[in-house]
């Protein structure tokens, strides 16, 4: 999700494996500190003293009332939760993130303590952590954050306003002034605050749409995305006053989930579990001559299922995995590449899936354990093409066999196997009917006992107390985001203009063909163009917010399934992490390999490209449910095998080598990419000829191979040592 636990840096969980003491990765920083550059959301400050002190009570007072809030509920209801719960992880944005505005020259010395002097190293010095406190300014907002949130619930009569929030909500679209004062303070607060967390796009965007919602009545009415008009007030009580708002879904996805599980990861992290899965996967695969990258991948897979940010797994894995990578012979930018494509799946694997995923489930009023029904198949595809691309560049470019002196998988099971059961049953209580936030708050207790069975690892009550506060910290950012959206989603609904953008999205297609299945597959590029676009420029969650309000009703109104609508924004939402130019999984894995950073980028765009295809076969076709696991065995068999040969041929045609036969030319390449692109149509003929054109190439190989001589020893063995074949 969009916040994560931290990253163990190497060494802190079962103990420091040999095959990973190979030197210090390009960075020399803390993973923790290294992975915090990359996120969505800027790093913070380093509090300490009575400050630090007031921090960590607020966020654990914060954490405690969440963990309440599952089985106790505040009996005013869910939107009065909310306000309190905004009340509080707001203000600490103001205290934990400096605003990094300069309104003069500083001296030398504190400008060192919190960026990069001129002409040095910006990886170096952009990671050190920020060690000056809140200033007057900062605290002066905390305070404003404080009483302009409360304010709806406080039981003070103040003039014409005020008095408590039964009467705050008795004036809901007829809000005094005082009102409209205090919600453009709230308003203007979570501008701040987002600029401080994201980065100035994101409230740009919200600004615009503020913009829209304001001037859009002196559009020409001929326009079809005019409206009536709306005047300050108007917006101020939808975003203030209303279930769209401030305290929409987004929100109380924030509140109510995102921070459980972001508790959850870090004390699953605490009991040494990130650096067990990453020695598993080393475990697992110490007898292959692709170990390496097989570990790579594996370790995203499992880090993954806790995590949910591809940033931070991305750092987290590349830490401990890139120097058997580099003793492998990969170079950096394909070792980089390999690690954030592995990364990004993070997001995309069940069970803790990107803050999104619950966004979806709010949305279409389904379980959460139905979305991760929904994300299973797509997810395998995902690392089944990354798995085929290593096992491709391993052939292609002759990478060194590795001793990983790992010791028996067996063996690591069984001494610390338990870090999977509280896994095991956050899907087992989902299953039995359980909600996903008492799932993850018992799946939670049971990660902290297990804990004591690792002395080095129990969570004593200085480190429940440092999970509690890391968890609300890690979702401060993704809350200022998630409050911010609801002046999207306000405008959106007020104004109409998610019909009247689907409509305009459609005619674009149309133009090109009246031919429905035209219409859509064209609409469905379209709209994967605009998501890939506006997620390099907004964090994952308001990019799906955005797609979903916008895009959605376009496809939706062009009869694709709900379910498939939504995970294909949620996709192309996420893939913002892995599509140039920004790609910050990519640039992570850059800082961690000292790879160049555009060819890692490119690098990462073919490990990652199934993802961007797996997603189109959702809408343009119903049998494309089969891949959500939607619609009887025989669709989800035959959309799952179609699609993992698709998968195949494409991984062929970007890697040029079929693995156990030889090198692909261009030709085959070109076969191969064809196949791959016909066989998503998942329908009979479609799939008849992407068969043929397979195995073409195939067939094109085996010529190639027969006719350059390969036969009888295998080419990616490095001359002088004939023999040695690829396993």
């Amino acid at each position: 999700m969009d916040a994560a636990p931290v990253p163990l840096p190497p060494g802190e969980a079962t103990g420091d494996p040999a095959w990973a003491d190979d030197g210090p990765a390009p960075a020399h920083h803390d993973p923790r500190e290294l992975a915090s550059r990359f996120e969505d959301e800027k790093p913070g400050r380093v509090l300490s003293g009575p400050v630090g002190a007031l921090f960590t009570g607020a966020t654990v007072a914060i954490a405690l009332l969440t963990l309440w809030q599952v089985f106790f509920p505040l009996p005013q209801g869910s939107k009065y939760y909310l306000i309190i719960f905004l009340a509080g992880v707001l203000p600490m944005v103001f205290l934990a993130y400096p605003s990094e505005i300069r309104l003069r020259r500083r001296s030398a010395t504190p400008a060192a303590a919190d960026g990069p002097a001129p002409g040095g190293d910006p990886v170096a010095a952009g990671a050190a952590p920020r060690r000056s406190g809140p200033t007057p300014v900062d605290w002066a907002l905390a305070v404003a954050a404080l009483l302009s949130c409360l304010y709806p619930v406080l039981p003070v009569t103040l003039g014409t306003g005020g008095g408590g929030y039964d009467a705050f909500l008795d004036r809901q679209g007829l809000l005094v002034p005082l009102d409209v004062v205090f919600g453009t303070v709230l308003l203007l607060l979570l501008l701040e605050a987002c600029r401080r967390t994201t980065g100035w796009i994101l409230p740009a965007v919200c600004l615009l749409f503020l913009g829209y919602g304001y001037y859009g009545g002196l559009l020409p009415q001929s326009w079809p995305v005019a409206h009536a008009g709306l005047d300050f007030g108007q917006l101020v009580d939808a975003f203030y006053n209303s279930d769209s708002g401030f305290y929409g879904t987004p929100l109380d996805v924030a509140a109510s989930y995102i921070v459980l599980f972001t508790i959850y990861g870090a004390v699953l992290d605490l009991s040494g579990a990130g650096r067990f899965f990453v020695e598993l996967s080393a475990a697992a695969f110490r007898r292959s001559r692709t170990a390496p990258g097989r570990t790579a991948v594996a370790s995203g897979f499992l880090l993954g299922t806790v995590s949910g940010s591809g940033a931070a797994t991305t750092v987290s894995i590349g830490a401990v995995t890139w120097p058997i990578l580099r003793r492998a012979g990969y170079p950096p930018e394909r070792a980089g590449g390999m690690l954030a494509a592995a990364g990004v799946g993070a997001i995309l694997s069940p069970p803790t899936l990107g803050a999104a995923a619950f966004i979806i489930a709010e949305y279409l009023g389904v379980s959460y354990l139905r979305v991760l029904g929904w994300a299973t198949v797509p997810t395998l595809l995902y690392y089944l093409g990354i798995l085929l691309s290593v096992e491709i560049d391993a052939r292609r470019s002759g990478v060194r066999p590795v001793a990983l002196d790992t010791g028996s998988a067996w063996r690591l099971l069984g001494r610390f196997g338990y870090h999977f059961l509280s896994l095991i049953a956050i899907v087992v209580l989902l299953a039995t009917g359980a909600s996903a936030t008492r799932a993850v708050v018992l799946a939670t207790l049971l990660a902290a006992a297990l804990s004591f069975l690792d002395r080095r690892h129990r969570l004593t009550v200085a480190r429940l107390v440092a999970a509690l506060s890391g968890g609300v910290r890690g979702v401060l950012a993704v809350s200022a985001v998630c409050a911010a959206a609801g002046i999207i989603t306000a405008t959106t609904t007020k104004t109409g203009l998610g019909p009247q953008a689907a409509a305009l999205l459609v005619s674009g297609a149309q133009v090109v063909s009246s031919e429905p299945a035209v219409v859509l597959v064209l609409t469905a590029l379209l709209a994967g163009v605009a998501l890939s676009l506006l997620g390099l420029a907004v964090p994952v969650t308001a990019s799906f917010v955005i797609g979903w309000v916008i895009i959605g009703p376009a496809l939706l109104h062009l009869g694709v399934a709900a379910p498939a609508a939504a995970m294909f924004v949620f996709y192309f939402a996420v893939l913002s992490e892995v599509s140039p130019p920004t790609a910050l999984a990519a640039v992570a894995a850059a800082a961690v390999t000292g790879g160049r950073l555009v060819p890692t980028m490119w690098q990462t765009l073919r490990y990652a490209l199934p993802a961007y295809l797996i997603p189109i076969a959702f809408v343009i076709t119903p049998t494309g449910l089969g891949l959500l696991g939607i619609g009887g065995v025989e669709r989800i068999a035959v959309a799952g095998l179609v699609s993992a040969l698709s998968v195949a041929v494409l991984a062929v045609a970007a890697g040029g080598w079929l693995p156990g036969v030889g090198p692909a030319g261009v030709p085959e390449r070109i076969l191969g990419a064809l196949a791959g692109l016909v066989l998503l149509r998942l329908e009979p003929v479609p799939v008849a000829v992407g068969a043929l054109l397979a195995a073409a190439m195939v067939a094109g190989v085996l010529v190639r191979r027969r006719a350059a001589g390969w036969a009888g020893r295998s080419p990616a063995v490095p001359s002088g040592n004939p023999g040695e074949e690829m396993q």
